[in-house]
């Protein structure tokens, strides 16, 4: 066992471990990284465990001119709770004001933002958050552990309609309450706030650092939210137009705290345009001088922007994938059509996952398995390889009845969701299998994202795979849009929590991996690496692992 330079906070020895191997194996080395910063280590103390120099900034704060306006490609969407935010659109606006407790980085560590730093117990039954000092609200009141506590009991409100944040704190929701349990979110003084679990979870500073963690005011109401914003960060929104254009100002009259930590903020004015879902007018505004950045690229854009002189190109291997998922829980025409887990694996069954990932996503990208675990996570398991088997697919689907059935796939109605879709359904269709493709608007499809009978879905990565199946496939999960409900897998799930010991969940991990592919729960092909583009002298807008943007980070060099 050893210790944080920062808190004191013991290691579990399976971290340990873990140290030795990551500093051979660059596939591990991120999420060693995000386990030790989970445990309290700063990304100084988890880089040297590994004997490693912890990686410079890429421009220092001597580099960076303050003033000026940055001008990025995003889709611009509608403002609301935080903790019902179900794209990352949307946190990119508001993070401009409203800050997080932590920040995951692109190595994998967390940097502590709000927090000043952690300690976790052993066992991770308690967590001890020491709130940052000498914070203030944009209206003058100063920020304290009473604000940590207070948005601690409202991630675990389950009676908010949307909130996913619940599904990331349900270890402290109490089941017949719906609310945090009592006692469990404590805090002890102005500037500490103690967790006690009444079951070990590693994932809750994971969780914290998710897009829809934001920390709000006591006095936050998503109605005025634009109107009255209240927060701690240091720009204040001038306009947020859905589908056209959001805008970020300097807040003159509030210092904020962050300049002292990272230095910054620098930019005066940050604008989101939004452009539609077709990649090629997002290349023309470049190529017209409206913008200075890409939220993301894929396909064969990535290489006309690569030739576009005074671009510079990002890119980084992640977790981002995409799902195309039966809801089984769908009715359509007054039957369930996917609750039979025959007609799921003959789905399943049909399609050669390396093929999509050739015509969805030319190619850049890792192939998957179909249980969102991939060898970026740490606790993930090798299974043997899938083999397509669309004769059989056809033969399983008959055996079901549903031999005759006519799906509706649908998909948003954009570049590499489309074209990943259309090639699931073309091989279906191959196999015998009858799909009507339907192509919505993106208005359309993120207003019911979560309802479709069957469609595509992108999912952004986490630092950890039980994270991901704690949010996406427990049973009755506000973002469980497959459906799916299995005690057997929500034990698993249950019990990897609970399991800081990386090999140990390796082995939990397995188990429920084989159950996703055999209950066919859904088809993921790929996963992706990520790509954006920045004019040449902008730094802070280089592409983030959780599609992020940080405003107080950009600045022209």
């Amino acid at each position: 066992m050893t210790f944080s330079t920062r808190t004191g906070a013991p290691f579990p020895q399976s971290i340990l471990d873990s140290a030795e191997q990551a500093k051979v194996d660059p596939v591990n080395r991120r999420e060693f990284l995000a386990m030790a910063c989970t445990f309290g280590a700063t990304a100084a103390t988890a880089y040297g465990m590994m004997g490693m120099a912890a990686p410079m900034q890429a421009a220092s704060h001597a580099d960076k001119k303050t003033g000026g306006t940055v001008r990025i490609q995003m889709e611009v969407r509608a403002l609301k709770d935080p903790r019902t935010y179900d794209w990352s659109q949307i946190a990119n606006v508001s993070r401009g004001w409203l800050e997080y407790l932590a920040i995951w980085e692109n190595d994998g560590t967390f940097t502590p933002a709000l927090l000043e730093s952690w300690e976790i117990n052993e066992n991770a039954t308690e967590y001890t958050l020491n709130v940052r000092k000498g914070v203030t609200w944009s209206n003058g009141d100063a920020f304290t552990s009473q604000d940590v506590a207070r948005n601690i009991i409202g991630w675990c409100d389950t009676s908010v309609d949307g909130n996913s944040m619940a599904g990331r704190f349900a270890t402290l929701v109490d089941t017949e309450t719906g609310k945090a349990i009592d006692g469990a979110v404590e805090a002890t003084d102005d500037h500490t706030v103690k967790l006690h679990l009444p079951a070990p979870d590693i994932t809750l500073i994971a969780g914290m650092a998710d897009y829809p963690a934001a920390i709000v005011h006591s006095s936050f109401d998503a109605e005025t939210m634009f109107d009255a914003p209240i927060g701690t960060g240091p720009y204040l929104p001038e306009a947020v137009e859905v589908g056209v254009k959001a805008v970020l100002v300097k807040n003159a009259d509030h210092t904020w705290w962050g300049t002292q930590v990272f230095g910054g903020p620098y930019i005066d004015r940050l604008e989101f345009i939004d452009y539609g879902t077709d990649p090629s007018t997002w290349v023309n505004a470049a190529q017209e001088d409206e913008i200075d950045a890409f939220y993301s690229m894929e396909g064969h854009f990535i290489e006309i922007l690569n030739g576009l002189e005074g671009w510079v190109g990002h890119e980084i291997a992640t977790g981002s994938t995409v799902v195309i998922r039966p809801n089984q829980l769908a009715e359509v025409e007054g039957k369930r059509p996917y609750s039979d887990a025959r007609v799921r694996r003959a789905l399943a069954m049909a399609v050669n996952n390396e093929i999509v990932l050739e015509l969805g996503y030319s190619g850049r990208g890792v192939i998957a398995q179909n249980h969102h675990i991939g060898p970026m996570h740490p606790e993930y398991a090798q299974l043997p390889p899938i083999k397509p088997d669309p004769a059989g697919a056809k033969a399983l689907m008959e055996e079901a009845g549903m031999a005759d059935y006519e799906h509706e796939l649908f998909s948003i109605d954009d570049a590499w969701r489309k074209d990943t879709t259309d090639a699931v359904a073309a091989q279906l269709n191959d196999a015998g299998i009858k799909v009507k493709r339907t192509v919505v608007s993106a208005q359309t499809f993120r207003s019911d994202w979560a309802k479709f009978p069957f469609s595509s879905t992108n999912w952004n990565p986490r630092p950890l795979g039980i994270q991901l199946w704690a949010l996406t496939y427990r049973s009755g999960t506000t973002w469980n849009e497959t459906g799916w409900a299995n005690p057997e897998f929500d034990a698993i799930v249950t019990e990897a929590l609970a399991t800081p010991d990386v090999d140990k969940r390796r082995a939990l991990m397995a188990k429920g991996q084989k159950l996703m592919q055999d209950e066919g729960v859904m088809i993921q092909p790929y996963w992706r690496s990520l790509y954006n583009h920045t004019k040449a002298g902008l730094v802070g807008a280089e592409h983030h692992i959780s599609f992020e943007f940080h405003p107080a980070r950009m600045a022209w060099t």
